[in-house]
């Protein structure tokens, strides 16, 4: 077991004891101050958007604390020589039983206040953070992969609050937690975008149908930094229905180190959100990014993806869950292959979503990838196929 290990576990373990001390001014569990992507469908409407509580609540600061394990089996048809499953961070080894995500938090909320800390570890967690930056003695992921969220956020208006830490990104549709999508694994257009951000962020409940926030950040999914310039975006929330969202976003930061010429990046995303009644969810996700110096000639490169679902509830406790996506990157600007050819991936996937009891959750699902490039690994090291099909299974609890 490394060091690294011990320590995060010796910290996970500290903050549980902590957190198990109920706080003699709790009364109600406080709203989550994050801005999570979408609901179980990446809502990045803010809680400011939440009623503000009452003068007298309002002077009895709350403390709450949870946690969430979520276990799982893949097999994946090819059978990769190394068992990481490539081009995903969820779910990332092939033929074991493992944790893909286990957290525990705090959340306090007060006069005007509001906070977060939580701790994660999982294989979601190692392959997530691998690409963080390591610069210096004191960056990289060897312990920024560990912290979840680190936030603190005050109310400057009744309408506005500023957020500052480290905190899930506010770009996209599906989010970090796997509890909280319409499907079990993430998209391409989900994996291969930013599920966390380090900076600042205000949030502004415009009207009770518009929600709008603007973030100065590290840079792209990053927590330590390796140029100088702050990056930066903005999200759009606009709910015209109770049954309609319809969310931009946007993110435009240079993605060189100082020591070369900028290479600015531009990424947009669009979500449609429709749930008619009950029974049905719908989604649709588009995205589209440019980055300067980065084709092959040395002009604009791009890339672009999409993805669709359709959610139905048959019962209380079963549901079923469809998607199609497709992705490609043709100048390895987001997804580098290490092969002259680039990635591109079109597919779909089946899931079944059985809910027990209200905190414990079994999701089963079962998808595949056809690419026009051999560049998925296959069972013989350094052979590769077009194809890739896998079966997961996850039983997870929230507590």
């Amino acid at each position: 077991m490394s060091s690294t290990f011990s320590r995060a576990m010796l910290a996970l373990a500290f903050v549980a004891a902590v957190l198990a001390v109920p706080s003699r001014h709790a009364r109600a569990q406080a709203t989550d101050s994050t801005k999570a992507k979408v609901d179980s469908s990446k809502s990045k409407v803010d809680s400011a958007k939440t009623a503000a509580p009452s003068a007298a609540a309002d002077t009895n600061p709350v403390r709450t604390f949870g946690g969430f394990i979520d276990t799982y089996y893949a097999w994946d048809a090819n059978q990769p020589h190394n068992f990481d499953r490539a081009y995903t961070t969820q779910p990332a080894r092939h033929a074991e039983f493992n944790v893909n995500l286990v957290y525990i938090e705090t959340k306090w909320s007060g006069p005007r206040y509001r906070g977060r800390l939580a701790l994660q570890w999982g294989t979601s967690v190692q392959a997530n953070y691998a690409g963080e930056p390591k610069i210096g003695g004191v960056s990289g992921p060897n312990v920024s992969q560990f912290i979840q969220e680190a936030t603190v956020g005050y109310q400057l208006s009744p309408s506005v609050w500023l957020d500052g830490g480290i905190f899930f990104s506010h770009l996209g549709y599906e989010g970090w937690i796997s509890r909280d999508n319409l499907s079990y694994s993430r998209s391409l257009v989900a994996d291969f975008s930013p599920y966390y951000e380090a900076g600042v962020k205000l949030t502004w409940t415009a009207t009770p149908k518009l929600t709008a926030t603007f973030a100065i950040l590290n840079g792209w999914q990053d927590i330590s930094v390796y140029n100088t310039p702050p990056a930066g975006g903005i999200r759009l929330d606009y709910t015209p229905t109770s049954k309609v969202t319809l969310t931009y976003d946007n993110f435009i930061g240079n993605a060189a180190p100082d020591s070369v010429p900028m290479r600015l990046r531009i990424y947009h995303d669009v979500v449609a959100q429709y749930n008619p009644n009950d029974k049905w969810q719908f989604a649709a996700v588009g995205s589209y990014g440019t980055q300067g110096r980065s084709s092959l000639t040395g002009g604009t490169a791009s890339w672009w993806g999409m993805t669709s679902f359709a959610k139905y509830h048959a019962t209380s406790t079963l549901a079923f869950v469809g998607r199609f996506e497709h992705y490609e990157d043709p100048s390895q600007v987001i997804v580098v292959t290490g092969l002259p050819a680039s990635f591109d991936a079109t597919g779909g996937s089946l899931g079944v979503d059985v809910n027990f009891r209200a905190p414990v959750l079994w999701r089963t699902e079962v998808r595949g990838f056809h690419s026009s490039n051999a560049v998925w690994p296959l069972h013989e090291a350094g052979t590769l196929g077009r194809n890739d099909v896998f079966f997961v299974t996850s039983l997870a609890l929230t507590f």
